[in-house]
């Protein structure tokens, strides 16, 4: 092997054991699981979040309170930050994230501030008095590089698209605010073994795996429901395209005094944790904030979106 060659080796073992990585076998790098351990989770009992009718004994088998899980999506048509190479998806609503609302609609946010990621808090001060603390370390996406998961991040770059801030920020926000009021996700779920942040990047995991699930553009393309600058819809064209192919009705979201789409949420009961369970839709809990008519979906700035399939 070549001088270079052996420097090269060198370092990136180095950043390998300086991540906490190790090496299986001579030349390729072990990625390290990232999932709780739910062995315990085999002798419970097994139901829908937000509809046992025992108490849960064992919260890191299921989401509670917050068994009301919305995955929610945005449909931005620019992001601000287009010069830095921050572009959203063609043909594609992005990931919002994935939200812990209590079964009766009510919700907590920033459950433990030892895991407050967020630069930005929002509220920052919580209902009852609490100050959020705004983060000023490394941002979310080294935990996600210290993790050797580069097809994840790589993901989330894609698809998971802040408006006005970098990504970065918006899932550090995310985390901190929702994933940390999920009991699946709490820290004690992971074991003796746990390692720092291996609960954010299984969060991130999760929300990903639950984004797949609502393809929304598609769903809303196949009832010829598609972005136009001349075109309008109603509500119910689009509650009942959605429906047609999940079951329920989610939350449309519209700003400008309910006449431009921006969001969706859709709003299911889990069966078994949030990170492997089987999502069943159920109707939104929360009225839509656009009007019965004069909808517009409108078309994405052609310099703010790019191809990444």
């Amino acid at each position: 092997m070549s001088p270079l060659l052996k420097l090269a080796a060198l370092i990136c073992f180095v950043v390998v054991a300086q991540a906490g990585l190790s090496f299986p076998f001579p030349g390729q790098l072990s990625i390290p699981n990232t999932f709780p351990q739910l062995s315990a989770c085999i002798s419970e009992s097994s139901f829908f979040s937000c509809e046992n009718t025992t108490t849960i004994s064992n919260t890191c088998c299921s989401p509670t309170p917050g068994g009301l899980v919305l995955q929610t999506q945005f449909w931005d048509t620019f992001t601000g930050l287009e010069k830095k190479g921050q572009l959203l998806p063609k043909n594609s609503w992005t990931i919002h994230g994935l939200w812990p609302d209590n079964c009766d609609g009510s919700f907590e946010q920033y459950c433990d501030l030892s895991r407050q990621f967020d630069p930005t808090p929002s509220p920052a001060i919580l209902p009852d008095g609490t100050v959020v603390p705004p983060y000023t370390g490394p941002g979310v996406d080294t935990f996600i590089k210290a993790f050797g998961r580069d097809d994840l991040l790589e993901f989330m770059n894609n698809y998971w698209v802040s408006q006005g801030s970098p990504n970065a920020n918006f899932w550090g926000h995310e985390f901190s605010k929702h994933a940390t009021c999920t009991s699946t996700f709490d820290v004690a779920c992971y074991g003796p073994h746990y390692r720092k942040h291996q609960d954010v990047v299984d969060f991130f995991d999760a929300v990903v795996r639950a984004y797949h699930q609502y393809p929304t553009f598609n769903m809303l393309a196949t009832a010829g429901i598609t972005p136009s600058n001349t075109t309008t819809y109603t509500l119910s064209q689009l509650q009942n395209a959605i429906k047609a192919q999940t079951g329920s009705i989610p939350f449309f979201g519209c700003t400008t005094n309910g006449t431009i789409l921006s969001e969706v949420w859709y709003f299911s009961h889990v069966h078994g944790t949030e990170q492997f369970g089987s999502y069943k839709t159920v109707d939104s809990t929360t009225k839509s904030s656009c009007g019965a008519t004069g909808i517009r979906y409108l078309e994405r700035t052609h310099t703010s979106e790019r191809e990444v399939r």
